[in-house]
């Protein structure tokens, strides 16, 4: 196998230890990264040799997912282009063969023999709720239960294991409010089985909430409580709320749960971002936060103390936030690993909930039609006035009338502001898109943020919901691709699962856990390996603007890099889902995930 020569060192000019820059700055800091380098000598601070690298510093492939002609492709197989690679002050300086990078290495330098394992770019969630994940894991775990029953059992097994004082709130997160949104729920199941106690469970996607009548009361959600703008209240015959409520009624409840301490906040941001990085992440696109979280986040910024970037979406939801950000403008720095240069805003509801907003009715419930805009609570006044201030903006729409209605409103908002049509503006999930507005994305600039593991998860009842004809339109990777959009690719975390090779199976397959279906869901909107992987790491970097500096193994790039006991493009498509993360390095800094037996040294 040839490799691609070493090439000439290259370094920070002004020189920074990798854990902590000088004057209180901190080796994750994106303007580190951004200054101009200069060529200069010296030993590595870390060396990665016999290793498997695909650094994706060759161009994409075709839309059709063809390999571009000078792709390390050849005779049907990928081959990796490097074996070794340096990194000094966090960024790389060289990348080719194990004799020549060893060169670099010095009395201090870190050497790490990978064994064969595979190197490849950090991979990035680019659609996540860390915060809201970390929470999660101090509730009840009601992922993947099959009934309310089962819902209940576990809830009451949690209890019994916490202890949770006799005026505390049980809850509990994660039953599937697409799978469950024709079964009976109400109130009275829970008060059987917890009676006078405060219970609310959240579905898996929160758009959906299941109280008991102390939970009601306690958020003042009566007869007499007019449904919510997006929202709906359940009620019984008589117009008794029933314990379910939907879409942007979810709010009301949530708002009557005790709000963490700061301190609390903090540690559910070090929790969930630690066991992303435990999971081979080094990057998160965090979707929509509030003021109260991202002062806790940075409070753990301002400590270097983040294992991964985290790139903010702060919500237009917390107008007060969002409003004072239209006075202060992006915050593009990254001190401490944290980037606050979008906007996540919220156009439309859920497929499961019935609450996407589409061009014709639901199939399974022809009296619905979904919500969006307005009614929905998306202030479009707000929102041009921060893409105006300089901000991207990613907008949640799920439904084809919602997804071309988005699109719509950011061909005017870039006519009325040119500037902004190069901030990548994004639509987070465009699960259904109609035909004739899926060339609009790429024509347009736009950028589809999609999450793989939603069609796996989603095939069960998707279809009831949009008809076999229309279903064809929704998850429409391949059909985005051909037209050139950039699709970056992430998990929707806590709702869905978040392991990298789920992530990539369900992007090359199409199939559930079991395998099925057996050809996969739709085959031909399928994804490559070579797409899957740069969907995760290069396409999620564009999709943050920060491709400049991060996303390939290139001499000058941040050392940003995630390390696999097995190369995803050298696996069975039916393997993926077994591959394991061994570490992952960010700014140059090594973190071994203890998950990978034999490790490398």
């Amino acid at each position: 196998m040839r490799l691609a020569p070493v090439v000439a060192l290259v370094t920070f000019a002004a020189a920074l230890p990798a854990q902590a820059a000088r004057g209180g700055a901190c080796a994750l800091d994106a303007a580190r990264m951004r200054r101009p380098l200069a060529t200069a000598s010296g030993p590595a601070d870390l060396v990665l040799l016999d290793a498997r690298i695909h650094t994706l510093a060759w161009p994409d492939p075709a839309g059709d997912g063809t390999p571009h002609p000078a792709a390390p492709w050849r005779d049907g197989r990928w081959h990796p282009d490097a074996t070794a690679l340096a990194v000094r002050d966090g960024r790389i300086v060289a990348v080719g063969d194990d004799a020549a990078v060893r060169a670099l290495v010095g009395p201090r330098t870190m050497v790490r023999t990978m064994r064969g394992r595979t190197v490849l770019p950090g991979f990035v969630d680019a659609h996540t709720h860390v915060a809201e994940y970390g929470e999660s894991l101090r509730r009840a775990d009601l992922v993947g239960l099959a009934t309310p029953d089962e819902a209940i059992a576990a809830l009451a097994r949690w209890a019994r294991a916490t202890a949770p004082a006799a005026d505390a709130w049980l809850l509990g997160q994660g039953w599937d409010e697409g799978a469950w949104a024709d079964r009976r729920l109400t109130a009275a199941q829970l008060d059987a089985r917890f009676p006078g106690r405060a219970v609310y469970l959240r579905g898996l996607h929160g758009f959906a909430g299941w109280a008991s009548s102390a939970a009601l009361r306690r958020a003042g959600i009566t007869r007499d409580t007019p449904d919510p703008v997006g929202g709906v209240i359940e009620r019984d015959a008589a117009g008794r709320p029933t314990g379910v409520v939907r879409n942007r009624a979810v709010a009301l409840l949530d708002a009557a749960i005790p709000a963490p301490t700061a301190a609390e906040a903090r540690r559910a941001w070090a929790l969930g971002l630690a066991r992303l990085a435990d999971s081979g992440y080094v990057g998160v696109h965090e979707a929509g936060v509030d003021a109260r979280r991202l002062k806790a986040l940075r409070g753990l910024a301002r400590g270097c103390a983040l294992p991964v970037r985290a790139y903010i979406m702060a919500s237009a939801r917390d107008t007060a936030l969002a409003r004072a950000l239209v006075a202060a403008g992006p915050d593009t720095a990254g001190a401490g690993g944290v980037t606050v240069r979008a906007i996540k805003a919220y156009y439309d509801g859920a497929l499961g909930s019935r609450g996407a907003r589409l061009l014709a009715p639901y199939a399974d419930a022809p009296e619905a039609q979904g919500v969006a805009g307005a009614a929905y609570g998306f202030d479009s006044a707000l929102v041009a006035r921060l893409v105006a201030a300089g901000f991207q903006v990613g907008i949640h729409a799920i439904g084809d009338a919602g997804n071309r209605e988005v699109l719509d409103f950011l061909d005017a908002t870039g006519a009325a502001s040119p500037a902004g049509r190069a901030r990548r503006h994004r639509i987070e999930h465009a699960q259904v898109v109609a035909e004739g507005d899926v060339p609009r994305f790429a024509a347009l600039g736009v950028v589809p943020s999609v999450q793989p593991v939603h069609a796996v998860e989603d095939l069960v009842w998707a279809g009831r919901r949009l008809g076999t004809t229309r279903l064809r339109g929704a998850y429409a990777w391949r059909s985005l691709r051909r037209t050139g959009a950039t699709l970056p690719l992430g998990s929707d975390l806590p709702g869905s699962g978040f392991g990298i090779g789920y992530g990539l199976h369900s992007a090359v397959t199409r199939q559930d856990t079991t395998g099925a279906p057996a050809e996969g869901w739709f085959p031909e909107q399928r994804l490559t390996i070579e797409e899957a992987v740069r969907g995760y790491t290069t396409w999620a970097r564009r999709a943050a603007l920060e491709d400049s500096w991060v996303g390939t193994i290139a001499p000058g790039m941040a050392a940003d890099l995630t390390v696999l006991d097995r190369d995803p493009f050298d696996v069975a498509p039916r393997e993926l889902r077994s591959i394991v993360p061994c570490a992952t390095v960010v700014a140059g800094r090594w973190r071994d995930t203890g998950r990978c037996s034999g490790g490398a040294r």
